[in-house]
């Protein structure tokens, strides 16, 4: 049982934290009165937004008498479990506080907290929730919480939120003067605590470690860890082409590493519940085959600086993928096509079809003529008028066989241009 002295004084403690920490302000906005439960991957800034908001009720007039914060990643509150909960609420009332708006950060790690967040919700707090584990979102978790709570995903920082971080007025700046963000950007992501660091290659490699040891390898016991290693290498390298399971198992056991395919299974989907990965399937195929034929992108592009080499495209249509779920959501929105033409990305409600492509070039070179044909044959095969190839700097209107398609720089294209 956790001492409730302790407690206080990681409350008190918290205060000051929270209070004086400098925050880049992200695009994303509390509405009064709703509960949250924020999910995404570690370090991608979900803390962060439970400042601000915490920060923006100070500014609007509240004080700490009507709000608390913990983070159950602390290790004074080692030993914390279920029972300790309700510790929480008296102690905040024994240091003069009212009833509280809650902050709970990374409460995954205490079994039984979604009960205690239904009975929280049954009794009128507002609480506000993060968590670094898809789990989170299972039926059984939704059942429990029984619509109470509003699901964010929380990515690594936009493009706009890493030209803010690093002071960048995007409508005061030159387009020429966006390209060295864009680069840095494109290269080495938007973890925000790593969007204006120097040795940007070390901060990643800590967070990929922590990710790949803490969240996945020690929370599911794998004992082969150079299988999952290599996993994460091989869909690095993969990225650009849908890729069967029953392949990835076969590359893995062509360096020597032998491993069943349902081992691969569950190691992809460890990867998936600690948000390191997301999964595309595909539009064209039956449900069989889109269950068992996925393109794998990373959460961030840091990440997949660190597994390959020469990956500037595969970074490239990372950037893209991200932007796509970030704007239309995880929950089956996005697509690829492959069917006979291969097309980046679809998103069938919206009657759009995204090629990414690096460099285009012009009609003479085959990139071109293979970009532009798929996405001419899927707007023959359908109804999608919303065609668009993202490159990284060139700007046109093009069409072909009658087919308007219009060619975006990736920076214009990120900032909503």
């Amino acid at each position: 049982m956790v001492n409730k002295e302790i407690l206080k004084s990681v409350l008190l403690e918290n205060r000051s934290i929270v209070q004086n920490i400098k925050l880049v302000k992200r695009n994303f906005s509390f509405i009064s009165d709703f509960r949250y439960v924020l999910v995404g991957v570690r370090r991608s800034g979900k803390s962060f937004l439970l400042f601000q908001r915490m920060q923006e009720m100070l500014s609007n007039g509240h004080s700490w008498d009507e709000m608390l914060y913990l983070n159950f990643e602390d290790d004074r509150l080692i030993g914390f479990n279920s029972s300790d909960f309700n510790e929480i609420l008296k102690a905040h009332k024994e240091m003069g506080g009212k009833k509280p708006v809650l902050f709970l950060d990374e409460v995954q790690n205490i079994p039984g907290w979604e009960k205690f967040a239904r009975r929280l919700a049954d009794q009128k707090y507002i609480v506000n929730i993060t968590g670094s584990n898809a789990k989170m979102l299972s039926s059984d978790v939704a059942t429990t919480l029984g619509g109470r709570y509003i699901i964010q995903y929380v990515f690594p920082y936009d493009f706009s939120e890493f030209l803010s971080a690093n002071d960048v007025d995007i409508f005061s700046t030159k387009n020429c003067e966006l390209m060295p963000q864009m680069d840095e950007y494109l290269r080495f992501g938007g973890f925000p605590e790593c969007a204006t660091l120097q040795s940007k290659q070390e901060y990643l490699l800590s967070v990929y470690q922590k990710i790949y040891m803490g969240d996945i390898s020690a929370r599911y016991n794998i004992e082969n860890k150079v299988a999952l290693r290599l996993m994460f290498r091989k869909l690095a390298e993969s990225m650009m082409q849908p890729i069967a399971l029953t392949r990835l198992t076969n590359m893995l056991a062509s360096t020597g590493t032998k491993v069943s395919k349902n081992t691969v299974l569950n190691y992809a989907d460890y990867a998936k519940d600690a948000f390191l990965i997301l999964s595309l399937t595909n539009f064209a195929d039956n449900f069989t085959e889109r269950e068992t034929n996925k393109k794998y992108y990373f959460i961030d592009n840091g990440i997949i600086s660190l597994l390959t080499t020469d990956c500037l495209s595969s970074q490239f249509e990372n950037m893209v993928a991200l932007a796509l779920l970030r704007k239309y959501g995880l929950d089956n929105n996005v697509y690829f096509y492959n069917y006979n033409i291969e097309v980046d990305f679809v998103v069938p409600e919206n009657e759009l079809a995204i090629q990414a492509c690096y460099i285009l070039g012009d009609e003479t070179g085959e990139t071109y003529r293979r970009e532009t044909g798929a996405l001419v044959k899927l707007s023959k095969r359908l109804p999608y008028h919303d065609l668009v190839i993202v490159t990284y700097n060139e700007e046109r209107e093009i069409e072909v066989d009658g087919k308007c398609i219009s060619v975006v720089p990736a920076w214009k294209w990120l900032i909503g241009g």
